[in-house]
């Protein structure tokens, strides 16, 4: 069974299909021309602005995701602008780290918000995943992407680049959030029974 995932970003949908493996279910990326206005002013708006723009131009069931990173002294920032906070990815490690240089509250949460949209548009399930930690005081860890190298993630010691892909899948927002997703698919009679399959092994 294929599901649009509602992205541009190919280092989330490798990440999307990893937890999922097993399941069933392949997540696709949506057709040329996937565009949406993120004008939300909260990760559930914008994910389901994107689930159903990704719904609307393929006419396929569609999953779409809005993730971020939110620090406490920060008031939530970067927050829904996570991925718009700066031009690349180490500029966004570098400003949000200067940001916080004069800070003992270094507490952070990532943030996924998970909409599954029918091709209509109509909303199927929604859930909401977090990860707790704390922000590094300088980036340690090559895999992972984003802010992976400076999120330290609680109970580990380590940042979420430092942790090996199965590690990250099994405590990240993301993997929270879809697992819920892939349990309340288990209740829409159009899929297999293929769900069971991840979720007895996680």
């Amino acid at each position: 069974m294929k599901i649009v995932f509602a992205t541009g970003n190919p280092h989330k949908l490798q990440e999307i299909n990893e937890i999922a493996q097993g399941s069933g279910i392949e997540f696709v990326l949506p057709p040329d021309g996937f565009d949406p206005i993120e004008n939300g002013t909260a990760f559930e708006e914008n994910s389901l602005i994107k689930a159903r723009e990704a719904a609307r131009i393929s006419n396929m069931i569609s999953l779409a995701d809005d993730s971020g990173l939110c620090t406490e002294a920060l008031n939530g920032a970067p927050g829904i602008h996570s991925a718009r906070y700066e031009k690349t990815a180490q500029k966004r490690i570098e400003k949000l780290l200067n940001a916080l240089k004069n800070e003992k509250n270094r507490k952070a949460k990532f943030v996924c918000a998970m909409t599954l949209v029918d091709p209509q548009g109509k909303i199927l399930f929604e859930t909401v995943g977090e990860c707790h930690g704390e922000i590094a005081l300088k980036q340690s860890g090559t895999n992972g992407f984003g802010y992976d190298p400076i999120f330290i993630v609680d109970g580990t010691g380590k940042t979420m680049a430092e942790l090996s892909e199965n590690e990250k899948n099994k405590i990240s927002h993301r993997g929270k959030a879809l697992r819920k997703v892939l349990n309340a698919l288990k209740n829409l009679t159009i899929f297999s029974d293929g769900v069971d399959n991840i979720l007895n092994e996680l």
